[in-house]
């Protein structure tokens, strides 16, 4: 199962078998989660960070009168949490948004990492810096794009990460959020959220179905989003 952290780094430089082994030889616990539980807790100090290796999961803020606003999304492969390696006590939550199964890899074994293998160190930073990359161009979406541009937008970047972990068939994908839940990542109403998805649907752009995304004019979506994947950084070269 770890291997798909490997994969995921193998998406932006080379890793070599020494340092494949290096990440396999990692100790780790495998867990499941039901929907709705929470990976990580809001004011925990976990001692360990969760690599996702299957569903997907959800970095979420409470405001003080109990609304909810999605501030990432994680796919298989991701490290929800690796900041908290540092960060130390968690300033949010993480969520399942299906059930999901991961991995705990221990602090001290990342400490391993940063002192053995400079390189992976790196790699495991552009990670962080990546999620970083991701927030900006969400933060843009939700300030500057209409929603059914920041809704576009969104489903691009999804197919695209997704793609990178062999997780997409053509240009479909599967996707288990609510309109509910999508709402909370578009910062509307659920009213509003089922009319943005009906429209790109009307448009003849998407095919939302039975938990499965189908991107019908890839070129006319991502024309409607702006989208440019740069930040995704899915190039391999040297880091």
């Amino acid at each position: 199962m770890i291997d798909i952290l490997i994969q995921n780094l193998a998406n932006h430089d080379i890793v070599s078998e020494d340092e494949r082994s290096l990440v396999r030889s990692l100790a780790t616990r495998e867990r499941s989660y039901e929907i709705d539980e929470d990976l990580v807790s809001e004011n925990s100090r976990p001692s360990y960070s969760t690599l996702l290796t299957a569903g997907f999961a959800a970095r979420y803020k409470l405001t003080p009168d109990g609304t909810r606003q999605i501030t990432a999304l994680h796919v298989p492969g991701d490290f929800v949490d690796l900041h908290a390696f540092l960060l130390k006590t968690m300033d949010h939550g993480i969520i399942a948004l299906s059930p999901c199964r991961v991995m705990q890899i221990d602090h001290t074994e990342l400490e391993t990492v940063t002192r053995k293998a400079p390189h992976l160190t790196r790699l495991l930073w552009l990670k962080t810096i990546i999620d970083g990359a991701i927030h900006r161009e969400w933060i843009v979406a939700m300030g500057r794009r209409s929603k059914r541009a920041h809704l576009a937008h969104l489903l691009c970047e999804l197919h695209m990460r997704l793609q990178a972990m062999g997780l997409t068939q053509d240009l479909s994908f599967h996707f288990p959020l609510s309109q509910g839940e999508m709402a909370d990542v578009l910062g509307l109403s659920l009213v509003h959220m089922n009319r943005t998805i009906q429209n790109l649907r009307k448009d003849g752009l998407i095919s939302w179905v039975n938990h499965t995304v189908t991107i019908l004019d890839w070129d006319e979506l991502r024309d409607i989003a702006d989208f440019d994947p740069t930040y995704l950084s899915l190039t391999v070269e040297p880091r």
